[in-house]
């Protein structure tokens, strides 16, 4: 009997890929080591406590199998604390796996792109092009030229009795300007970011790590520049980010801007930004003898119009600020208010929840505009 083959498609429905041990703590254990600023030991302390309450391992794999596992994958690495004890230190590829879960935390619902430039409604040299079509210009690759269009103008311009092609024939397809945006990413690490039982710090990172994972792995000719103010501002590496801590710290908005203003100026391109992540209102500014002027009750007007000249001093300098505000106090709303219309940016006024997609989507508005 003759055997049938059937060819076709069989639909079932989809079922997630079951995650081993190891692979469902690591998920886990990563987003403890956000909580705990990177302490090693205080998020083993917390993943014991939830196996104990959950039974997230199995007899078979315990938590210390997964410390040992951790070790040998090269997530962690011991070495030798200045006291002269072991101690456990995040290795580099724990640090990338952070920026990488808060990615897909927050933006989870990214789809893959192409090239990771930012487009503009501008029409030059790129990747993506408009459907539409030009005269060549000296300098236009020669890839770009479009041989049909061409060969068509040279039979409409010189007939096809005598048929040649010239310069003056060639057609290029016109593609989308692609240009480059350098961004400051401010974090408030004031007192109040942890005051009033709201932790505000830990949402502030993670939104920190997935723009700079999103910045470094989708739109790599961007540049990221993160800076933390509390007293005075200062810049912070990438890798540092998994590790900040909240200070006893009062508000120098002024200091953060300034810093983020320097660090813009020195950038080549011309697409400039700066997103400000605060909770509370500006308290304190360093005078020019070195002392510091601070007053933590209510607008302080010194204080309030250090920081609208700052604001109008961006303006002056073609970068908008973004102000993503943690607050609901009507005070500190109309301060927010009268700093954005100061330097004609944006503000948001939101919780920690949508904290990330604003930034996201904010950030992705932003690289279709040419920022001038």
């Amino acid at each position: 009997m003759k055997e049938h083959i059937v060819r076709g498609f069989r639909f079932e429905t989809y079922k997630a890929p079951e995650l081993s041990v190891f692979d469902r703590l690591l998920e886990i254990f990563t987003d403890l080591l956000t909580h705990t600023s990177g302490d090693f030991d205080e998020a083993i302390d917390w993943l014991r406590m939830l196996d104990e309450e959950y039974q997230l391992t199995t007899p078979e794999y315990t938590i210390d199998d997964f410390i040992e596992d951790l070790k040998k994958k090269g997530y962690i690495r011991e070495e030798v604390d200045p006291n002269g004890g072991n101690g456990i230190r995040l290795s580099a590829k724990m640090e990338q796996n952070i920026r990488k879960q808060a990615l897909n935390q927050i933006f989870g619902n990214l789809g893959k792109s192409g090239n990771g430039n930012h487009k503009t409604n501008k029409s030059g040299t790129g990747e993506d092009t408009t459907g539409e079509f030009r005269n060549y210009n000296f300098g236009d690759p020669v890839e770009k030229i479009s041989i049909t269009e061409s060969l068509k103008n040279a039979q409409i311009n010189n007939g096809i009795g005598d048929f040649h092609l010239t310069e003056d024939d060639l057609i290029v397809e016109d593609s989308i300007h692609q240009s480059q945006m350098s961004t400051v990413l401010m974090i408030d690490i004031s007192h109040s970011m942890i005051l009033y039982g709201e932790d505000r710090i830990t949402p502030a990172k993670k939104v920190a790590m997935a723009l700079a994972e999103l910045i470094t792995t989708r739109y790599p000719k961007d540049t990221l520049d993160i800076i933390v103010f509390g007293d005075d501002a200062w810049p912070v590496k990438i890798q540092e980010l998994p590790y900040l801590q909240v200070g006893p710290y009062h508000t120098n908005t002024v200091a953060g801007l300034q810093l983020a203003m320097d660090i813009l100026r020195r950038k080549r391109n011309t697409n400039k930004q700066i997103f400000m992540i605060t909770d509370g209102k500006p308290s304190c500014v360093r005078q020019p003898d070195g002392t510091y002027y601070m007053n933590s009750y209510g607008l302080d007007e010194y204080v309030v119009q250090k920081c609208y000249n700052m604001a109008s001093q961006a303006r002056r300098l073609h970068i908008p600020i973004t102000t993503f505000m943690i607050a609901q106090d009507p005070y500190l709303q109309q301060f927010v208010s009268e700093f954005t219309e100061a330097n004609q940016g944006k503000a948001f006024y939101t919780g920690l929840n949508g904290l990330g997609h604003m930034i996201f989507e904010d950030y992705e508005t932003n690289r279709k505009k040419r920022i001038r």
